[in-house]
């Protein structure tokens, strides 16, 4: 039966070609004035057979003719846009924007905008980095952050900035390539998603963040329980330079998900150690650990079965107490994470219900500034590296959470743009339309991965050079320099207030001090957690 998807993908290109055929022979068989439409789809499907061999617009690779289409509005954008800003119907700024940024490094267009800044400077919540009358010059933009505590036998030396978890499954084999040698020639780190290191991983080269979720995949029983030597297996591949657990995702926290068995190919399943023919479930909560000590002894197993590699969690924080029972457990057994990755709420996915997306979880940057001071309170910051992950996509953001604790960044957004993502919001409909997310063999074939995979490097280059200009500009010679002083921020009555003032780094061990005063309820939260249960003292 053939593919109706299929034919109306490409129903204009074979349209334009019957035109020009029956234009063709009416030219011959009724009059010669037929010449002029058999000109334009003559043209037209020259354009079209173009479009279908090409490998530089999966737009255009899925949609022959059609996808033009895009590209001249794309060519009208800044006056529309300009008219959406002054008629204040200028919906979502930041994807709209954002997209446009990554495009323009990705590609290595110039990326300078006239006539100064379009953003609402007087508005609340707008942020800035304060410069330097006397700005620093920075030759080397490889800017890195070595991960792995004094419990590590393998630290990792990584990039500021690196791929932010996206697994096989939710994202094409093409994409999965190409994000991966991208990484590979860009010299930074990809996280694998909790789908596993898949056979796409492994053709890249690059290095990677192993994830392991609460479905275990890769090390995975058949009963789907957590399995030591599978689990060894998986983390002792080259490859592989830090293992990732996960907590929670900053788009749908406390939340399983299911993978049905429809959309299960023998890839996929050889990936996640997962049968065929069965529906893919990632429970809401790990069975391998339900306690905070449990959970550190097991951090304390997966880094002795990876041979020393740095080990370290991902979570999305919720109840703040919770977060303290975990430091606190840390603190009891001794046993320490080489990182923590703080998502955010407003991170994405593929799917998650709306009021989980919108509701559930917290920011990023209040996440961030909580984590970095709790560690600080229990005097472990210096031992542990904090990764921040949620809508990462500009040389400033990174600034921004650099400066509020973080040691290194990840992001997912900014890669899959810079991949051709359209933000066609069709993810969990197998109707990608640029072959960045489904499985669907024909659409992902217009994802070239040598072309994409040198966006993807382009990108990362051009935004680490841009964050080394920025940091230039505010009087530093390394990012890591970035303090909250260095930020400022608008209120709501308009007024400015440095970053130091809202996000302030608190005192070394306060937590555990006695007499150290209770910044912001934090010593009396601190005294309901415990290490042994998630439960509050009550």
């Amino acid at each position: 039966m053939p593919d109706l998807r299929l034919m109306t993908r490409f129903a204009t290109f074979a349209g334009v070609i019957l035109l020009a055929l029956l234009t063709f022979v009416l030219m011959f068989s009724w009059s010669s004035w037929f010449i002029l439409p058999f000109a334009l789809f003559a043209v037209l499907s020259g354009m079209g057979i173009y479009d279908v061999l090409q490998t530089k617009h999966s737009i255009l690779r899925n949609y022959p003719v059609l996808g033009h289409m895009r590209f001249f509005f794309e060519g009208i954008r800044p006056e529309i846009r300009q008219y959406l800003i002054e008629s204040d119907q200028d919906e979502e700024p930041f994807s709209r924007d954002a997209r446009s940024l990554v495009y323009q490094r990705a590609k290595g267009q110039e990326d300078a905008r006239p006539f100064g800044t379009r953003l609402r400077v007087y508005d609340a919540g707008y942020s800035w980095v304060t410069h330097s009358v006397a700005p620093v010059h920075i030759d080397n933009y490889d800017f890195r952050t070595t991960i792995g505590g004094s419990q590590c036998k393998q630290p990792y030396s990584a990039s500021l900035y690196n791929i932010s978890a996206m697994s096989f499954g939710s994202l094409s084999a093409n994409a999965i390539e190409a994000l991966n040698t991208g990484a590979k020639l860009g010299g930074f780190a990809h996280d694998t998603g909790e789908g596993s290191v898949s056979r796409y991983h492994k053709a890249g080269g690059g290095d990677l963040i192993y994830q392991l979720a609460s479905g275990y995949f890769g090390s995975r029983a058949a009963d789907g329980s957590f399995d030591p030597e599978k689990f060894r297996e998986t983390a002792s591949l080259d490859q592989v330079k830090m293992i990732e657990l996960k907590l929670s995702q900053g788009a749908k926290p406390g939340h399983g998900g299911l993978l049905p068995a429809s959309k299960i190919t023998p890839e996929i399943a050889e990936a996640r150690g997962v049968p065929m023919g069965k529906d893919c479930i990632s429970p809401a909560a790990h069975s391998a650990f339900s306690t905070p000590i449990e959970m550190m002894e097991f951090i304390g197993q997966l880094r002795e079965l990876s041979g020393g590699k740095p080990v370290g969690f991902k979570l999305c924080i919720g109840h703040r107490r919770e977060f303290m029972c975990i430091v606190k457990a840390m603190l009891e057994t001794g046993i320490n994470p080489d990182f923590i990755i703080v998502d955010g709420t407003e991170g994405g996915t593929g799917a998650a219900p709306v009021e989980f997306s919108n509701h559930v979880g917290m920011p990023m940057i209040e996440g961030l500034t909580f984590v970095h001071n709790t560690l600080r309170g229990a005097g472990l910051r210096d031992e542990i590296k904090v990764g921040a992950a949620g809508k990462v996509v500009s040389a400033f953001d990174i600034a921004r959470a650099l400066a509020l604790g973080a040691d290194w960044c990840n992001s997912a957004r900014g890669f899959m743009f810079s991949i051709g993502c359209i933000q066609a919001q069709a993810c969990h409909t197998n109707h990608c339309p640029v072959g960045v997310a489904t499985q669907d063999e024909v659409r992902m074939r217009a994802l070239n991965i040598p072309h994409k995979s040198e966006r993807v490097a382009r990108f990362h280059r051009n935004t680490m050079e841009a964050l080394g200009e920025m940091t230039g500009a505010a009087g530093l010679d390394h990012p890591s320099g970035f303090l909250p002083y260095h930020l400022m921020l608008r209120q709501g009555d308009k007024s400015m207030v440095e970053g130091n003032d809202v996000f302030g780094y608190l005192p070394e061990g306060y937590l555990l001090d006695d007499t150290a005063e209770d910044f912001r309820g934090n010593k009396s939260r601190w005294a309901r957690a415990r290490a042994d249960s998630f439960a509050p003292i009550e």
